[in-house]
């Protein structure tokens, strides 16, 4: 009933703004946000280089939603869109690549607090949505491109509350654009073997990235922004993205400072290894070499299919080799065109030597007591228990180093700090340290939201509403409360003033400094903020010598 009275009201509205009345609209409370809407015929149009858009405004911003950046065949590199005559409606966000279903163990707390939309799949995704406080006023607004988390199989840039764009753009005066790309089998399936036609094809994905960029290079200026001064920030996936970019050629210049959070990705998929999972692809369909433009007809989800069917099959292959098989799947490949390097081993790219970066983590992030709920009441004695399996005769030496790192520890911390993703934040910082080039900040999210009695704790994402202040919109995630409202609200300022000026300070912050292996400078970001010196130092030494191979 719901779906159906709001499908009422956007078509009312499409309907008043033919007639070239202004439809005013009071925006439901269930949104989370009251306010104005304006839409109408002579209302919110923009000009890029196809065509003229058309969106709507909102609490004094401007929006855009759907707005074809490039097309694509399948598995082929982005190309300039066609023109278009008249004015495109730019009101509704447009689809979302085609993904497989959501992975098990997302649960019913899950669901309720992410709280996902996944919109409806199609292969002509590539389009970016667009938040601007004004539209061509010469004012140079900073641009703030978001790539959104889901690893490189899934997730778009409209699929949680957290990635609306108003509020990080009315507060900064900035200009905010989230977008959608190829994913998983179209996005990075490797078939280069077979021929130049598609030598480009397990980068695919990436070049949709590029290409975005590039739209944003020649088109922000009509929406307020400058092209000049253009940061992107990703999540988990979307950080993989970020750090991938930071090395990718066709990509310099495109961008200048840069966030990576969650998401610190030193290494990609080698090619030997990418084209083994094309090759397995095309014996599970049954095709041989000469029917390699099949796979460009058959339908997706039998192509997906066959592609996890692949993956498991490499990874299983490499595993017997003595290879980690970590980052195998859906990702990049070090192809020597497209991607020449690893985008952070054994160095930071020199090409990125001048563009200032964030790196950062969540405490939690994976949060083993929010999965296996007898860890959330798990005494000292279990944990330390579970620990012993795989630290062994350093059980204790990890236990010693943990204590100095969070004093006051409780029992399920030990289960529930995060050792996956902050090891390779930490690497990423030094590298990037080491160029002697522009500065690196490191942060770590550490508060807690209290939402279905604290299970979530600072679990992985849960950084995201706050860079974007949106902790009432994503309340389900936060809670909404007055605590998480005034860390939103330094959060995102320094967000802000990152994008700005590539300087994250901000009002009610403690002073950071930039990262050096020696000081090792971490802002803790929590209800009480604080800069934290290598406070984990010895306890990474210790896990370190265990690498975690991840989830």
């Amino acid at each position: 009933m719901k779906k159906q009275f709001l499908s009422v009201l956007a078509f009312t509205a499409i309907l008043l703004s033919s007639c070239g009345g202004a439809a005013k609209i009071e925006k439901a409370s269930a949104c989370g946000q009251e306010g104005e809407i304006t839409a109408s015929s002579a209302t919110a149009i923009a000009e890029t280089e196809s065509g003229k858009v058309a969106g709507y405004v909102e609490n004094g911003i401007y929006i855009y939603k759907g707005i074809p950046y490039a097309k694509a065949e399948r598995f082929m590199p982005p190309v300039a869109v066609d023109k278009w005559e008249g004015v495109r409606s730019s009101r509704a966000y447009g689809p979302t690549c085609p993904q497989g279903k959501r992975m098990g163990w997302y649960s019913d707390e899950q669901a309720f607090a992410f709280n996902w939309d996944d919109g409806y799949p199609d292969e002509n995704c590539l389009r970016v949505n667009i938040w601007t406080p004004g539209l061509k006023d010469g004012k140079k607004r900073p641009v703030m491109v978001w790539l959104h988390g889901g690893g490189y199989s899934a997730g778009s840039g409209q699929e949680l509350p957290s990635y609306d764009g108003t509020n990080l753009a009315k507060k900064g005066d900035a200009v905010v654009v989230t977008l959608n790309h190829r994913l998983n089998v179209l996005g990075f399936l490797d078939l280069s073997a077979y021929g130049d036609k598609y030598a480009k094809s397990g980068n695919a994905g990436l070049l949709d990235l590029v290409a975005a960029l590039q739209w944003v290079n020649k088109n922000i200026e009509s929406f307020g922004g400058d092209a000049r001064n253009v940061t992107i920030f990703g999540q988990s996936g979307g950080g993989g993205k970020v750090s991938t970019l930071l090395a990718t050629p066709s990509a310099r210049g495109l961008f200048h400072k840069a966030i990576v959070q969650s998401g610190s990705m030193l290494r990609t998929m080698e090619q030997k290894y990418s084209r083994r999972i094309g090759s397995a692809v095309m014996e599970e369909l049954g095709l041989k070499a000469s029917q390699i433009d099949e796979l460009c007809k058959m339908p997706y989800d039998k192509v997906l299919a066959a592609g996890d069917k692949a993956i498991a099959k490499v990874r299983a292959e490499a595993e017997k080799e003595g290879v980690s098989s970590f980052i195998f799947g859906w990702a990049p490949t070090v192809d020597g065109d497209v991607l020449p390097v690893q985008p952070f081993d054994p160095q930071a790219p020199a090409q990125s030597k001048g563009i200032p970066v964030m790196i950062g983590t969540t405490l939690h992030e994976f949060t083993m007591s929010t999965y296996v709920p007898a860890f959330r009441t798990i005494t000292k004695e279990k944990a330390v228990e579970f620990l012993q399996k795989k630290y062994g005769e350093r059980t204790d030496e990890f236990l010693t180093a943990f204590e100095k790192a969070y004093p006051g520890y409780q029992p399920k911390d030990l289960v529930d700090v995060d050792f996956v993703f902050r090891p390779g934040a930490v690497e990423q910082a030094k590298l990037k340290a080491a160029q002697q080039g522009a500065p690196v900040y490191m942060y770590m999210f550490a508060w807690e939201s209290p939402v279905l009695d604290g299970m979530f704790r600072s679990t992985h994402c849960m950084d995201i509403p706050f860079a974007f202040n949106n902790v009432v919109r994503h309340a389900s995630m936060t809670g909404g409360g007055a605590e998480a409202q005034a860390l939103g609200e330094k959060m995102s300022s320094a967000w802000l003033n990152f994008a700005r000026t590539g300087n994250p300070n901000a009002e009610g912050l403690p002073e950071w400094e930039p990262y050096t292996a020696e000081k090792g400078a971490t802002m803790i970001f929590n209800n009480d903020c604080q800069v934290k010196y290598n406070h984990d130092k010895e306890l990474l030494e210790v896990v370190m010598a265990f690498p975690t191979r991840g989830f």
